[in-house]
């Protein structure tokens, strides 16, 4: 098969596009990405070797280049990872995340129904469900918990999944919808918790924790999560959603500490900054659901994946080095200078 991957140079994408080259040497994996500031061309540096890859710069809302991509390469599968995903970049531009992640995905699916695509995969998010109570630990986010969302980003994401939905009835398109808890691993870009706090404890900086650091997410490593939505792609039943979870709650402050634990870090790096506007108190997924259809379940406990990931993180020093210049340290400097000095 021909599958495309959008938004295959960040960091799910591009481990996608490892595990599919890995898995399914048969196929030709094709990745379409505008490379923003978290897409990089030197995560499929590896990538570049293979001759079943082709790398292709473009926007999922530039409607003629997009086009121009199916006409030239015939995809029978498409994997939408394109999107924005920082909440706290959603907050600050809101309109950038509504344009990119449900525009784009129009613009995507009206190239499926023109060109016949066997399968529109979208790449959605846990955060679409809103949050739970940190005092029942009882409750999980199921495929039919209601949409309660948070931030322009989750609502841009929650808004992405209904017009799936809506495609998927009003035309008949193949769609399938995986939502998944929070990922970790090799190529995480920076901003987010995990590589942030594991760079700046490398450095000896301050470690930003919003609040007081009680906010609890389930942790997904980003290989099971890439095992789930290949299953999905090639078992998973047309028009249907899972929820892809790893069974790995944990309170951001005791992922912080773990951290500085494995690196051999005092406590006394960790700077409690204003709390995040909105901030979700807990998520947690059951993914019930994709174990019972398709016999899916995540391998790696939380202790075995950050150990793996730290590692990745010592080795490639180059990679974040590159990755946390220029955009990134200008964004990181506004978001959080003043606040860990």
């Amino acid at each position: 098969m021909n599958i495309v991957v959008t938004g295959g140079a960040g960091f799910i994408g591009s481990n996608f596009v490892y595990y599919e080259l890995a898995q399914h040497p048969e196929d030709k994996i094709i990745c379409y990405d505008a490379l923003t500031y978290a897409g990089n061309l030197e995560t499929l540096e590896a990538a570049m070797q293979s001759p079943k890859f082709r790398f292709v710069k473009g926007d999922i809302t530039d409607e003629a280049a997009v086009e121009r991509l199916f006409i030239e390469e015939k995809p029978d599968i498409i994997v939408n990872f394109a999107a924005e995903s920082h909440v706290d970049r959603s907050i600050e531009t809101p309109g950038l995340f509504l344009h990119t992640n449900v525009i784009g995905v129009q613009i995507l699916m009206d190239a499926c129904r023109k060109h016949g695509v066997r399968r529109f995969h979208q790449v959605s998010t846990d955060e679409v469900y809103g949050d739970l109570p940190l005092d029942r630990p009882n409750l999980f986010f199921t495929e039919t918990t209601p949409l309660h969302t948070s931030s322009p980003y989750s609502a841009s994401k929650a808004s992405a999944d209904l017009l799936v939905q809506a495609y998927h009835r009003t035309y008949g398109l193949p769609v399938s919808i995986s939502r998944c808890s929070n990922n970790y691993g090799p190529y995480h870009f920076p901003e987010k918790l995990i590589p942030l706090m594991i760079l700046n404890a490398l450095s000896d900086k301050p470690l930003p924790v919003y609040g007081a650091g009680e906010n609890v997410r389930d942790w997904l490593y980003v290989e099971d999560h890439c095992a789930a939505i290949d299953l999905i792609l090639r078992k998973g039943k047309d028009g249907s959603l899972y929820n892809v979870g790893g069974h790995n709650e944990k309170r951001n402050l005791d992922v912080v500490k773990i951290i500085l634990r494995a690196l051999g870090k005092p406590e006394s790096l960790i700077r409690h900054v204003e709390d995040r506007k909105g901030h979700d108190l807990r998520y947690a997924i059951d993914p019930t659901k994709l174990k019972t259809e398709l016999g899916w379940e995540p391998k790696t406990k939380f202790e075995d994946g950050i150990r793996r990931t730290i590692d990745w993180y010592l080795a490639n020093r180059a990679w974040w080095e590159h990755v946390t210049s220029g955009e990134y340290a200008e964004y990181y400097e506004k978001h959080y200078g003043a606040a860990v000095k």
